[in-house]
């Protein structure tokens, strides 16, 4: 592949987090491995590379798959996350705002390396989580599928940073369920029972399998790409 189609983001917020089970967002999809990326819009570097292995995969996509032209119309797979969800008009959830989202994905065959800041193998699991920040190597690349042309995006290694906020939020602890004492000494105020909640909820995050504005920084306006796969809607 042309590495001018790769990226190693800088420190990026990650959510969505399917790094070491592949996962089907919908009955009947394709199991992947996947992760959401929000991207702060302050770090201008990364997305400047993002923008132009955009361009790289569209001019790949010219030379090897659309005949020699570009589509009128040729979706891209990053969302501005100070917009509206152009499925209901509403905005983004609050994580992501003042970021540029997608969702990079690798088939069940090719599963992704996870590796903390030191370069070592994460062997438990539950060190990777949505809310966690890290860096994310992924891949631009054209596709025509079903009669649709587009930008897709891969997912490649992955490497946690640092600990964050858990989006989605989460059961209770023990010690919280049932006002038992804490570590720091005292006695926890008992939490009433609720379900865990999705993050974002399906149908309001950008990585729901609905069809979304993709808006690259710099490449315009065009819809029909799932950011989950990476395939036209």
């Amino acid at each position: 592949m042309n590495d001018m189609t790769r990226v190693t983001t800088g420190e990026v917020r990650m959510s969505y987090v399917h790094l070491f089970k592949p996962y089907a967002f919908q009955p009947g999809q394709e199991e992947k491995y996947s992760v959401t990326v929000l991207v702060p819009k302050t770090d201008t570097e990364t997305m400047g590379r993002i923008d132009a292995a955009i361009e790289a995969a569209k001019q790949r996509g010219i030379q090897d798959k659309w005949g020699g032209m570009l589509p009128p119309v040729c979706p891209a797979p990053v969302y501005d996350g100070d917009g509206v969800r152009p499925s209901d008009g509403l905005p983004f959830g609050p994580e992501c705002k003042g970021h540029w989202v997608f969702t990079a994905s690798a088939k069940a065959d090719y599963p992704p390396q996870v590796v903390d800041s030191q370069g070592n193998p994460i062997i438990n699991q539950s060190e990777v989580y949505s809310g966690m920040y890290g860096r994310v190597n992924v891949s631009f690349f054209p596709y025509m599928f079903g009669g649709k042309k587009g930008i897709g995006c891969g997912l490649g290694p992955v490497m946690k940073l640092r600990d964050g906020e858990p989006l989605g939020g989460g059961a209770p602890s023990a010690a919280e369920a049932f006002g038992l004492p804490t570590q720091a000494g005292g006695y926890a105020q008992p939490a009433a029972y609720a379900q865990p909640a999705a993050y974002g909820q399906p149908a309001g995050h950008p990585s729901a399998g609905i069809q979304y504005t993709a808006v690259a920084s710099g490449s315009g306006q065009a819809a029909g790409v799932n950011p989950i796969t990476g395939l036209p809607l």
